[in-house]
């Protein structure tokens, strides 16, 4: 029971980042006088729509549909000629190319902002955060000294990657191929560069067992002020970026396989997990929204890629159309443009089905 209530409070906040995302569109085109026909929260058949009886706020005389659905997973926001000229000199294809690129990134901004404050949020209720200081060495660390690394050290690049919360540090270690890695340290108030330093995952034995690792121990733990508490919850949400481009760049490179993706049943299923094998429903919770903060920043910079059907993809094609039309005086027609989209969110639709017979089968399997 108390994992099916963690699934229902994911899917919850899943529909809450989509309408959001939606949202984002909706007031930076209302605000820039495009055409908006309907904005709907939720999916599949209304349960309530309504026109608004006085025209819009903006001065605009067309009235814009507004509607609750009944699946509380995401909603939308229909622009008067998204993807092909209507003629209508309010339509989102008639407007100057700054228009159309603020009302499409304005979706993955609401997003990182809701991602944001989630965090920061999380990060309020810690009075304490371990830091990136080197207190103590395994037995048999081979690498202590002036000319390696010393109890007080504190680290702060690990191969070009800044390292902005403790946990930074075994993040970027890991990837390293244990051939030698770039540290930058501080020590005693100075900027150490140590560069293809001999360090990797080695078995180190401690008071609890043996231990395979790379032999440091970050035992300092500070006191957070409100400020520190609110930088913290920034630094963690940058990270959520930096998590996302890697975790892309692994994929490209093939360090992380294709049948390792998930969708959203998949997210879910996690989420639900964590939650229900949490310590206390506090606990819980929090995990949960930890989780949805790191959804919601992936999707911020997932929509921003220049992939057709995507956000980025349509932003791709005004500055592409904005190049052309610098230099021959013609645009790309909207309606192929609209084919290249259309033709793309197919195949988006195909892949999410993948990968969601694939979460399925995880599942049950």
């Amino acid at each position: 029971m108390v994992r099916f209530l963690y699934i229902l409070l994911a899917i919850l906040l899943f529909g809450v980042l989509i309408a959001i995302h939606e949202f984002g569109h909706f007031f930076t085109a209302k605000l820039l006088g495009v055409k908006v026909n309907e904005f709907a929260i939720g999916m599949g058949p209304a349960i309530w729509q309504s026109r608004k009886e006085r025209g819009e706020p903006w001065s605009c005389e067309e009235k814009t549909l507004y509607s609750l659905r009944a699946f509380p997973i995401g909603g939308y926001c229909a622009m008067e000629g998204e993807d092909e000229d209507t003629g209508d000199p309010r339509a989102f294809s008639r407007q100057k190319g700054w228009k159309k690129v603020i009302i499409l990134s304005a979706g993955s901004f609401m997003n990182f902002v809701l991602g944001l404050v989630i965090t920061v949020t999380l990060f309020l209720g810690v009075s304490q955060a371990r830091v990136p200081v080197i207190t103590q060495f395994a037995d048999g660390f081979q690498h202590e000294g002036a000319a390696g690394l010393m109890v007080g050290d504190r680290i702060l690049e690990v191969d070009g990657h800044g390292i902005w919360l403790y946990a930074d540090v075994q993040n970027y270690l890991s990837r390293n191929d244990g051939k030698g890695v770039d540290l930058v340290v501080e020590r005693a108030g100075e900027r150490l560069v140590l560069d293809d330093f001999p360090m990797g995952r080695y078995d180190y034995e401690f008071e609890n067992g043996r231990y395979h690792g790379f032999g440091l121990i970050f035992g300092q733990v500070e006191e957070l002020s409100l400020l520190d508490r609110v930088g913290q919850g920034f630094a963690q949400t940058l990270d959520f970026v930096r998590i996302v481009w890697m975790s892309l760049g692994d994929l490209v490179t093939g360090r992380v396989a294709v049948s390792e993706l998930s969708g959203v049943i998949g997210v879910v299923d996690v989420v639900s997990e964590v939650g229900a094998g949490s310590e206390t429903v506090a606990l819980g919770i929090q995990n949960v929204f930890y989780f949805m903060a790191l959804i919601a920043v992936n999707l911020a910079v997932m929509n921003m890629l220049p992939i057709p059907a995507l956000d980025g993809g349509r932003i791709f094609f005004v500055l592409l159309n904005g190049a052309i039309y610098a230099v021959a005086r013609r645009r790309i027609p909207e309606k192929y443009e609209g084919y290249v989209h259309a033709g793309a969110f197919v195949v988006l639709l195909v892949l999410m089905a993948v990968v969601a017979l694939h979460d399925v089968w995880n599942i049950f399997v």
